[in-house]
C-alpha cells in the first residue's frame, strides 16, 4: 500500500487537534491492512499487540459468555479507536472484534499507547470519551436483555444499527453493512426462529423488507414504536 495521506486522519475526534507534522509521525508508524467480511482481526482473551482505527466499513464486537455463548455486543463505525485494552488497563484483549463488512484499518503496538496518550493533545481526551460511550451503550445492552420483551430487543437492534450506519435507499433505510438473523439474535439473545418470525410478521405489515444478509427499515416510526422508545 503507497504512503499514507494525512487528510485519512484529519478531522477524526482522537487526531482533530494535531498538526500535519503529528499527524505525519502518526501514519508513519501506523500498519494499514484490509480485512474481508468476517476476518477475525482479534480474539477476546488473547495478548492485546495492537490497538486499531477503523477507516472503512464496520467491525462487530464479539463477547462470549461463561456457558460458551457468542454475544454481539456493538459495532463500530469508520473513524472510531477499537481493539484499545491499554485504556482499560488490560493487557489482554476484552472482546473479539470481527470485520461485518470489509474494511480498512490502521494499527498500532501497544507500546506506543502511552506515547500517544501524552504527547497528542486530545487523544487521551478523545479515546476515553469513546471508551465511555461504549461502556454505556453495553450496559444499555444489558439493561434491555433484563427487562424487555423480545419484540422489543429485536426492534430496538434494528434501530441501533440503522441509527450508526443507515443510508436512505428507494424502499427506506437499510443498514450499511451485511447482517443476519443469526447476527440479529446473537445482539438480542434470542433465538433465530425467534428472530425469523418477528422478521417475517414485520415484513407482511410493511415496518421491514429483508433479503440475504440486507435489512431495510421501511416503516422507521412503526419500529420505534415497538421498541418502546417513543415518548
Amino acid at each position: 500500500m503507497s504512503k499514507l495521506d494525512e487528510s485519512l486522519l484529519t478531522g477524526l475526534p482522537p487526531f482533530s487537534q494535531l498538526e500535519r507534522g503529528q499527524i505525519r509521525e502518526i501514519l508513519d508508524q501506523a500498519l494499514p491492512k484490509r480485512y474481508d467480511e468476517g476476518t477475525e482481526i482479534f480474539h477476546e482473551g488473547h495478548d492485546a499487540e495492537r490497538f486499531h482505527l477503523l477507516l472503512d466499513g464496520y467491525i462487530r464486537v464479539v463477547k462470549t459468555t461463561e456457558g460458551g455463548e457468542q454475544i454481539i455486543a456493538l459495532h463500530i463505525s469508520p473513524g472510531q479507536l477499537f481493539g484499545i485494552a491499554p485504556a482499560l488497563n488490560r493487557d489482554t484483549y476484552p472482546a473479539t472484534a470481527i470485520a461485518a463488512s470489509e474494511s480498512l484499518a490502521l494499527s498500532w503496538p501497544v507500546r506506543l499507547w502511552g506515547e500517544f496518550t501524552s504527547k497528542y493533545q486530545g487523544f487521551a481526551t478523545e479515546s476515553y470519551s469513546t471508551l465511555g460511550q461504549r461502556l454505556g451503550e453495553m450496559q444499555t445492552r444489558i439493561t434491555e436483555l433484563a427487562t424487555q420483551a423480545v419484540e422489543q430487543r429485536v426492534a430496538a437492534a434494528l434501530l441501533r444499527m440503522v441509527t450508526q450506519s443507515g443510508r436512505k435507499v428507494e424502499e427506506g433505510i437499510e443498514i450499511a453493512f451485511p447482517v443476519t438473523r443469526r447476527n440479529i439474535s446473537e445482539m438480542t439473545g434470542t433465538t433465530l426462529h425467534t428472530v425469523s418470525r418477528l422478521l417475517s410478521a414485520w415484513e407482511k405489515d410493511g415496518i421491514v423488507h429483508s433479503t440475504r444478509k440486507h435489512i431495510v427499515v421501511t416503516d422507521p416510526h412503526r419500529l420505534v414504536v415497538l421498541s418502546g422508545a417513543q415518548g
